[in-house]
């Protein structure tokens, strides 16, 4: 085992772990799918869908070229290997790892009992599981049609019924059955998880101890503070007794790690045993901000030197990259950004944006040129178009002999911006 990486080895050994590696053949089945999700451990889900929903991107910057349908498929139908909860934040996770999160589960009923954390008083709560006991999971909506046909009283309050939905599946007595559309089906758990996942809760230290082995593999290499996020967990010195149960294990084995210093002094790190350093990663994708690669933000700088916050909720006038833009994955760095929107009555793929890091490599536009035909024939667009904002967009719409145009999100001009 290695006892030091420079920050390229570190970055190939985290890109390895993540299931970036060399490309296969074919499109991907869903057994390849269930794969890349079990070794991420979680499949962050958000609610954004300006180009694609974040928990379809994931497997297209590992496998490429996939249908989502399958997906679906994969996640929604019944019996489902995969079940939502709030793992890292809301996300998928196998249905064997339900008891994992029984300590978050409880915890989050006992906040509610002490503070009334979510708003929602007893009668609510015990009239929605009644209806979900009596008819089996619903759709919020039909809750609703049902309380309008019942004339529910003066206490009736909708919003109530669905902060109680959240309630019972923040503490578990609630999970998701699937999907219609992006609502949300909520169903007992005792109607939709497997009789063998349900009353298997593991005592909090042995639950956390498998959580932050799972984000040990899962980043391949990572310090206290990347264990304790992958989960969310907040207990830093929890992870860090668990880390020291692992190094004496040999499961963990401590590495200095080039440039992960803070205040002149070097971040403790560690690589997990199974961890693969390559000699090279060749990827060219594109990474949802939830992907495992860059949610932790800290990280995320400490390994591609890439400062990183998306800017949904800053003023247009504000923003720096625009709206919601994708990091830029080649070989093993993160080389730019560019914000997209799929423009689907117009079958256009719109670049709205597009900026480089500094450094990035010989070759570029013509690489990320490539992979924007790639990802709009993967969302069925037909055309790509190239705003003017951004140090990028030159070379790329060059490379793509693209039409431009002004983003929305664009400081307006003093040129005329029409489309060439």
């Amino acid at each position: 085992m290695r006892e030091r990486l420079s920050r390229a080895e570190a970055r190939r050994v985290a890109l390895r772990a993540q299931g970036f590696g060399p490309a296969t053949a074919g499109a991907p089945s869903s057994r390849r799918m269930a794969h890349e999700i079990r070794r991420m451990g979680t499949l962050q889900i958000d609610s954004v869908n300006v180009f694609a929903r974040s928990h379809y991107l994931p497997l297209f910057s590992r496998l490429g070229d996939y249908d989502t349908a399958r997906l679906d498929r994969l996640l929604f139908a019944p019996h489902a290997p995969f079940v939502e909860f709030w793992a890292h934040q809301a996300s998928f996770i196998p249905v064997e790892d339900w008891p994992l999160f029984d300590f978050r589960m409880r915890a989050n009923r006992d906040r509610h009992e002490r503070t009334g954390w979510f708003g929602v008083d007893r009668p609510t709560v015990e009239w929605v599981r009644a209806e979900l006991r009596d008819r089996g999971p619903l759709r919020p909506a039909q809750i609703e049609d049902d309380a309008a046909k019942a004339q529910r009283g003066p206490w009736w309050d909708w919003s109530g019924v669905k902060r109680a939905l959240e309630y019972l599946w923040f503490t578990g007595d609630v999970a998701i059955a699937g999907r219609r559309g992006f609502e949300r089906v909520y169903g007992l758990s005792e109607h939709v998880l497997p009789s063998h996942v349900l009353g298997r809760a593991l005592p909090k230290d042995e639950a956390v101890r498998r959580l932050v082995t799972k984000a040990a593999r899962a980043y391949g290499v990572a310090t206290l503070a990347d264990l304790d996020d992958y989960w969310r967990l907040r207990e830093q010195r929890t992870v860090a007794r668990v880390v020291r149960e692992l190094e004496d294990e040999g499961v963990l084995v401590p590495v200095r790690v080039e440039g992960w210093e803070r205040g002149g002094r070097p971040i403790p790190a560690w690589l997990h045993r199974d961890a693969v350093v390559p000699r090279a990663v060749d990827v060219q994708a594109l990474l949802t901000p939830f992907d495992p690669v860059v949610w932790f933000r800290d990280r995320a700088e400490r390994l591609f030197d890439f400062a990183y916050r998306i800017e949904i909720y800053t003023p247009a006038a504000q923003r720096r990259f625009g709206y919601y833009s994708l990091p830029v994955l080649l070989g093993d760095d993160v080389v730019g950004r560019v914000d997209l929107k799929a423009d689907r009555a117009g079958s256009v793929l719109r670049v709205q944006s597009a900026w480089w890091e500094e450094g990035r490599p010989v070759g570029a536009p013509a690489s990320v040129a490539a992979l924007l035909r790639r990802a709009a024939e993967w969302q069925g667009l037909a055309d790509v178009t190239v705003s003017r904002w951004g140090d990028a967009t030159d070379g790329i719409a060059a490379e793509l002999g693209a039409a431009r145009h002004r983003s929305s999100a664009e400081p307006v001009a003093t040129t005329d911006d029409a489309v060439l």
